[in-house]
């Protein structure tokens, strides 16, 4: 016969019982107290072409109020000059000539973001978050294929993306696919369908009891640009060709970021969400190409545009509104770069990062503090096809250092043809040009031969890390030139 409980072990049950519901209840807390994030990624966008960075003629007015209520990342960098490299550098926080993604990626190309790579989404997904991207990926040439890995391979639950631009242009697109399904002809504008999808996601699809990692990534303002023509005719005093077009595509796509905003404030996700406006890289050059007539991005003060390893190619316009961490009307001047999103956004997820592999960027949360962010490698990037002779860069503090290589200048705009390969992975650095950031923004005095000792510190970390990301860099194989 079993003896009836006593008071004592009744009471020790109760206790335990309690115990064991506070702790679900503080691991409930703790999940839920995670941010959401929210990265927003432009395309083109010049760092003079927003209001909050200076533009006197480009309305702004919702990035305006993000930048009011957050703070303005002014030293924020991309990961690359050039779309495809700097979308898969920010997914994985690692050199996209490390990865293999050394420039824009040609419908078809085999050149992509390979399955073995570690990106952010997956990494959330392992702690409980719920993933969406939406809009262009660019990080493939076999888009919606199984040849290739996918969105939906690297991590994302929801996808609905183009594999490069919105086609035929920014109205009424053709090219979108949802979850491995075509959508067809739609009526709009890329934008505003990018939004539409978003806020979708977040208020009827998600589980609202997750947190979760959403990737928008608008095609404004790149070409082809395609905008409503009341917006075009706000900016009637506008006098070159393609110029009303390209200022009214931008506040198009400030409006839709506007929509974005709001669903959250709409949803009561704003004290909880670390969002982050930022550009794939600097301004299309004009006349690059027959079709760039509509490019009339501003690189402001910065030397260069898109292309380019001058500051106009990687620095780009970025804003922070994160309510546990920036202030509102703040301004961080201290470098922070895409290839820092992975860490950062692990380190406040309670994710954990790879380890079996280089992180190229670090914690950027100490920045906003106005503190020094502890690197482990300086900031780096390189570019093959570079507008320009220098092909990598480094930043360290106020200094920038640039490195020209010795392989021949194959122009910009080409992606990895036959014959690159060989370039890519055996050529040097052989010349250097440094230059102050914090006294010549601009980049108008080369400071090498005044800075002997500088440079010459300087120049054998980049070229180590030069040497380093060459050899990790895979190869493609391409067909051989034609004879």
């Amino acid at each position: 016969m079993t003896n009836p409980p006593t008071f004592r072990s009744t009471f020790l049950l109760f206790l335990l019982v309690v115990t064991c519901n506070q702790l679900i209840g503080t691991t409930r807390i703790q999940a839920d107290e995670r941010p959401n994030f929210l990265i927003i990624l432009c395309d083109d966008l010049g760092y003079g072409d927003l209001a909050c960075f200076g533009s006197k003629t480009i309305k702004t007015p919702h990035l305006d109020q993000l930048a009011e209520e957050g703070a303005l990342l002014t030293s924020c960098y991309s990961t690359a000059p050039v779309c495809s490299a700097s979308r898969a550098g920010l997914l994985t926080g690692r050199c996209p000539s490390r990865i293999g993604v050394y420039d824009w990626i040609p419908g078809g190309h085999p050149m992509h973001l390979r399955k073995e790579e570690v990106t952010i989404p997956q990494l959330l997904k392992k702690v409980g978050y719920q993933t969406s991207h939406v809009g262009k990926w660019h990080c493939n040439g076999k888009f919606n294929s199984p040849a290739q890995p996918q969105p939906g391979d690297h991590g994302f639950d929801h996808w609905y993306s183009t594999q490069n631009n919105a086609s035929p242009s920014h109205e009424n697109p053709k090219n979108f696919v949802r979850n491995g399904k075509p959508v067809g002809p739609q009526k709009g504008f890329s934008c505003s369908l990018v939004a539409d999808e978003a806020i979708h996601w977040l208020s009827k699809t998600r589980d609202a009891k997750k947190p979760f990692f959403q990737f928008v990534c608008f095609h404004e303002p790149h070409e082809p640009i395609a905008s409503p023509k009341a917006l075009v005719e706000q900016y009637s005093t506008a006098t070159k060709k393609g110029e009303a077009l390209y200022y009214a595509n931008v506040t198009n796509m400030d409006r839709a970021v506007g929509r974005l905003t709001k669903a959250l404030d709409d949803l009561k996700l704003t004290d909880n969400t670390f969002v982050l406006f930022t550009s794939d890289n600097g301004p299309e050059t004009l006349n690059r190409y027959g079709g760039a007539w509509r490019s009339h991005g501003s690189p402001g003060p910065l030397r260069g545009m898109k292309l380019h390893l001058y500051e106009a190619g990687i620095r780009v316009p970025s804003i922070l509104r994160f309510p546990k961490h920036t202030k509102p009307g703040q301004v961080v001047d201290r470098a922070v770069c895409a290839l820092d999103l992975l860490p950062t956004v692990c380190s406040l997820a309670k994710a954990t990062p790879p380890k079996d592999r280089k992180l190229d960027g670090d914690n950027f949360l100490a920045a906003l503090n106005d503190q020094k962010i502890v690197r482990h490698t300086p900031l780096y990037w390189h570019y093959f096809r570079s507008v320009g002779t220098p092909k990598a860069a480094m930043r360290i503090d106020e200094w920038m250092i640039l490195g020209k290589w010795d392989g021949p200048a194959l122009g910009p705009g080409g992606s990895v043809r036959p014959g690159d390969m060989k370039h890519i992975k055996t050529s040097k650095l052989v010349e250097f040009e440094l230059y102050n950031l914090n006294q010549d923004m601009g980049q108008q005095t080369d400071l090498a031969k005044k800075h002997p000792e500088q440079l010459d510190k300087l120049k054998k970390l980049l070229v180590a890390k030069y040497n380093e990301v060459q050899a990790e860099g895979p190869v493609w194989k391409l067909p051989s030139k034609k004879k």
